[in-house]
Parts: C-alpha cells; structure tokens; sequence
C-alpha cells in the first residue's frame, strides 16, 4: 500500500521533528534517573521474517535487564522511577517513529515480537503475519493495554503469555493482514490516543 508508506514516512518525520525538545528533556530524566543507555534496543522479527532492532525508551535498570526474562509484570522491580511514567503513558514507546521512518515498522501493524515467541507462532499464520510491516499499535494493543496487571495474578507469566493472550493476538493480527485499509488504520490510531489518555 502506497499511500500507508507515505503516510509513515510523512507522520514519523513530523513526529520525530515536533518531538524533538522532548526527546531531549526525556533523555535527560533517564540519564538523571539511572546509569546507563537513552534507548533500549532490542531484537525483533519484522516483515518477511527479517530481523530488526526496536528503538524504546529505557525503562528498566540496565543490570536487570535480563535477556530470559521478557515478560513484564505490574510493579515489576526492574521498571526505574521515570520507566512508571514512561510505561503508564506509552512514551517509552516514541522512538518507534525512528524505525517507522526507516521502513522497519508502520504505524498501525500486528506488534513486533522475540523470536523466542514467533518461533510459538503456527506456520500458516506466521507467514499471513509476516507479510506486512509490524507496527507501533494495533487492535491488540489497545485491548491488551493493561498486560502487565494480567500477568502479576499469574504464577508463570510467560505461559500465561504463550498459553492465554498470544492466541488472542495472533486472531487479532491475522483479521488485521486481510481486513487493513488507510481508514482502518487511522481508526486504530484515534482509538489508541483515546486509549492512552484514559
């Protein structure tokens, strides 16, 4: 679809410039809060299973970042004092518009996930999936808004994850691959800034 790359293009460069100031005085409050990066990077699996690294706002102390595990709970000791508000708002989640620019995402698209996960995807809709941009919001975002409160009522997060919610998201982002239009697209994006400032 033309018109959503230009759109992404468009919206993300006027985003990242309007955004600017922010970026700056959020990279500040990060630095000031706890050692380590402005930015988390992290590996994820895009378009035709190709592998990209996600720009997000560092929520997490950098030690305690551990690469096993990768599912966040509610009142999760690792998340720093800025990494509540950041992750409250889904500011954390800004620098996404960097890699929206670069082609690596969109705006509206089934969300980016860890191989560790996709690798739980079946084949079939693993390959429906991959055939568009993964993206900064859609459906199951909006839906899942609260995720974290879900998984600190269970004892192993992570099945929870595989067993309960991932299903759910992987029905939502094969009805987005054949349904999507521009329209739908700018519906997910109002939706969401409702969503996120209730």
């Amino acid at each position: 679809m033309i018109a959503k790359r230009l759109f992404d293009v468009f919206a993300s460069s006027l985003g990242l410039l309007l955004l600017v100031l922010v970026f700056i005085i959020l990279a500040i409050a990060i630095k000031l809060d706890t050692s380590g990066p402005v930015f988390f990077r992290q590996e994820r699996v895009g378009r035709f299973g190709k592998v990209f690294r996600i720009h997000k706002f560092r929520t997490m102390a950098v030690d305690s970042e551990r690469k096993e595990v990768q599912i966040t709970v509610r009142k999760d000791m690792r998340i720093t004092r800025v990494g509540k508000i950041l992750r409250r708002y889904k500011i954390d989640e800004f620098p996404q518009l960097i890699d929206v620019l670069l082609g690596s995402m969109s705006f509206v698209g089934p969300r980016p996930e860890v191989s560790r996960y996709v690798a739980c995807y079946p084949e079939d809709v693993r390959r429906l999936v991959q055939t568009v941009r993964p993206g900064i919001t859609d459906r199951a975002s909006i839906e899942f808004k609260s995720e974290s409160k879900i998984f600190s009522r269970d004892e192993n997060p992570e099945r929870a994850y595989i067993e309960d919610v991932l299903p759910i998201k992987l029905d939502y982002y094969m009805e987005y691959v054949r349904e999507r239009s521009f329209l739908g697209d700018l519906k997910i994006i109002i939706q969401t800034l409702v969503t996120i400032v209730h």
